[in-house]
C-alpha cells in the first residue's frame, strides 16, 4: 500500500487545504493512493511519524543526484536525516519496520526502487 502525506516544508510547495492538494495531485500526476492530512516532515514541528521514520532509515538510497540538483538551484539540502525534499518514499515491512529509503527522485518503477521491493515481497 503506498500512502503519501503532504507537507509545506520545501519552499511552500503544498500551501493548498488537503483537498485541494488532492485534486492537484490526481489531476496532474494521476495519483490513486490515499493521502492523508498535510503535516510537517521535518524541523522543529516535525510530526512523530517522520521522526520514527528517518530515525530508523536516516540515509536515503540515491540521494546525490537529488542534493545536486537542488544545489544547482540555489537550495541548501536538508542534511541527513532530515528528508531532502518531497516525494521522498520509505519502505516499510509487514511488521511495519522499515527497510528502505529513497530520494525523491529515484523512480520507484525503475530497478533501483523494484530490485528492493521485490527482495521484500519475496520474504
Amino acid at each position: 500500500m503506498v500512502l503519501g502525506f503532504p507537507a509545506n516544508d520545501f519552499k511552500a510547495q503544498e500551501p493548498g487545504t488537503d483537498e485541494e492538494i488532492a485534486s492537484f495531485c490526481s489531476t496532474e500526476y494521476d495519483v490513486t493512493f490515499p493521502l492523508l492530512s498535510k503535516i510537517s516532515v521535518h524541523g522543529e514541528q516535525q510530526h512523530p511519524l517522520y521522526k520514527a521514520l528517518t530515525a530508523a532509515a536516516p540515509e536515503a538510497i540515491g540521494e546525490g543526484p537529488m542534493r545536486s540538483k537542488l544545489a544547482g538551484y540555489g537550495i541548501e539540502p536538508n542534511a541527513a536525516p532530515a528528508v531532502l525534499w518531497n516525494f521522498e518514499k520509505f519502505l516499510l515491512n509487514r511488521d511495519g519496520q522499515v527497510v528502505a529509503r529513497f530520494a525523491p527522485d529515484v523512480d520507484m518503477s525503475e530497478p533501483q526502487g523494484l530490485a528492493v521491493i521485490d527482495e521484500w515481497l519475496a520474504r
